[in-house]
């Protein structure tokens, strides 16, 4: 009778092993955008991203050296592609496009990817979006323009998600 009990404690702990998986999420803006190309400036330009810029994106492999990404989302411009190409190149990884204008169906699709992590480029208005509604909560707000050097590590567990901002 003991051996089955045992055995039925071992049973539920892997169950509950397997409903309390934590994903994470790395959602970063872009880096340095080059505003001296030409149109840059306009609203529909995708300009390329600085030197500085290329360096903040290969400095991400050192940022995240403790993660292994299980995918790498982009919105489709060349400055966010740019930041997770040194990435997406060092763990072999397509990167995959999402629509910034729909945050909403794109945070319910990454909150599915159970025990994962994964990786997200965005923008000053979009990466802040995201966590909020990762998270659930409206917490963070735009990035100023300025801003290159932050980004978010969230945590979902059990539904439950928090976030922690790295500056790098």
């Amino acid at each position: 009778m003991k051996k089955y009990a045992a055995l039925w404690v071992i049973g539920l702990g892997l169950s509950f092993g397997a409903f309390a998986q934590t994903s994470t999420y790395i959602i970063l803006r872009h880096a340095e955008k080059d505003t001296t190309a030409a149109g840059s400036t306009m609203m529909k330009a995708d300009p390329p991203l600085t030197q500085q810029g290329r360096e903040r994106a290969e400095k991400l492999l050192f940022v995240l050296a403790a993660y292994s990404p299980d995918a790498i989302y982009s919105t489709n411009y060349t400055r966010t592609k740019s930041t997770v190409t040194p990435l997406a190149k060092k763990f072999n990884k397509e990167i995959q496009v999402y629509e910034p204008k729909d945050l909403v169906s794109f945070s319910e699709k990454l909150l599915q990817e159970k025990g994962k992590t994964i990786i997200v480029a965005g923008h000053s208005n979009t990466t802040p979006q995201l966590v909020n509604l990762l998270i659930k909560e409206k917490k963070y707000a735009n990035l100023n323009e300025s801003v290159y050097n932050q980004l978010w590590i969230v945590t979902v567990r059990d539904g439950k998600g928090e976030a922690r901002v790295v500056e790098y």
